[in-house]
C-alpha cells in the first residue's frame, strides 16, 4: 500500500501536512527540517521546490523561495539532498512519513517531466502537488508518466469550483484533495470560518479522496475549525515564519507543532 493510503488507512482525521521549502533556511536545511517534523507530529511534509515566480503563494513562502534560489537550492541538489530519506540506516532517513513535492511546471520540465517523476520515485518521494498542471495536459498527457512511476497526484479545489468539476478532479487525483480555504494566497489572514459552507458541501460530496484544507491555517483555533468538517489541515506560512528567525530547527519545530496540535 502507498505511504498516504496507509496513513489515511491508520488515522481517520485530524492530519497535519506541514509545508516547508527546499533549502530554507540554509541550503542544508532540508534534512534538518523534515526530521524535525517527523519526530515533532507531523503526519505529511509537503515540500517546497523554491520557483522564481510561484502563483499560489503568498509573501512568506515567496521570500522562503527566494532565499534558496539564493542559497544555490535547484531540483538536482534536492534529489541529492533526498536520495536518503528512506534508507533506515542513514541519519538523513526521515523514516516512513509520506513526503510531497509542491512545485510549478516550468522548472519540473527545464528538468525534464518523466526524469522528474523517475528522479522523485527513485528517491521515496509520494506525490506531486503542481498548481499549474491544467486538468486536461494531466489527462492527455503528463497523468500516465505520473501513475508510471508509483506517484500520487493532488489537484487543488477551490470554493469557486463546480460540484461537476469538484467531483471530475477528485476522480484523478490519488492520495488526497488539497482545498483551498479561499480564493487567495497561501498565508492570508481570511478567516477560516467563512468556509464553512464550503466545507460542508465538500463532506456532502462523499468524494473518494480525504481532504485536506490549506491556505490560512495558522494556529490551534484554526487548525480544530477546519477538522471539524475535514480530515485534516495544511499549513506553510505559519511555520515558514516559526523557521524565519530560528537559531535551532528542531526546538522551533517542536515549538510550533505542539502549540498546533496540543
Amino acid at each position: 500500500m502507498k505511504r498516504l493510503q496507509e496513513l489515511f488507512k491508520k488515522k481517520a482525521n485530524r492530519i497535519i501536512n506541514v509545508y516547508c521549502t527546499a533549502g530554507y533556511p540554509q541550503l542544508n536545511s532540508t534534512i534538518e527540517v523534515m526530521k524535525a517534523l517527523q519526530e515533532h507530529g507531523a503526519d505529511i511534509i509537503e515540500l517546497g521546490m523554491p520557483f522564481s515566480d510561484p502563483l499560489a503563494d503568498g509573501p512568506v513562502i515567496q521570500q522562503s523561495s527566494s532565499i534558496a534560489l539564493a542559497n544555490g537550492m535547484t531540483i538536482q541538489i534536492l534529489f541529492e539532498q533526498l536520495r536518503d530519506i528512506r534508507n533506515p540506516n542513514s541519519p538523513l532517513g526521515v523514516g516512513g512519513i509520506p513526503v510531497v513535492l509542491m512545485g510549478y511546471m516550468n522548472s519540473v520540465l527545464q528538468y525534464g517531466f518523466e526524469k522528474f517523476c523517475a528522479d522523485a520515485a527513485a528517491v521515496g518521494i509520494d506525490g506531486l502537488i503542481l498548481p499549474d498542471l491544467p486538468e486536461y495536459e494531466f489527462e492527455t498527457e503528463y497523468g500516465s508518466i505520473i501513475e508510471k512511476y508509483g506517484l500520487d497526484f493532488i489537484f487543488l479545489v477551490t470554493p469557486e469550483t463546480s460540484d461537476e468539476r469538484l467531483k471530475k478532479l477528485d476522480s484523478l487525483s490519488s492520495g488526497f484533495l488539497y482545498a483551498v480555504s479561499s480564493s487567495s494566497t497561501t498565508g492570508g489572514e481570511k478567516s477560516t470560518a467563512a468556509s464553512t459552507e464550503y466545507l460542508s458541501k465538500l463532506k456532502s460530496l462523499n468524494l473518494k479522496n480525504p481532504v485536506l484544507v490549506g491556505f490560512g491555517i495558522k494556529d490551534k483555533a484554526s487548525f480544530d475549525a477546519v477538522c471539524q468538517l475535514a480530515d485534516g489541515a495544511i499549513i506553510g506560512s505559519a511555520y515558514i515564519k516559526a523557521l524565519e528567525n530560528s537559531t535551532d530547527v528542531n526546538a522551533s519545530t517542536k515549538s510550533f507543532l505542539s502549540s498546533i496540535l496540543g
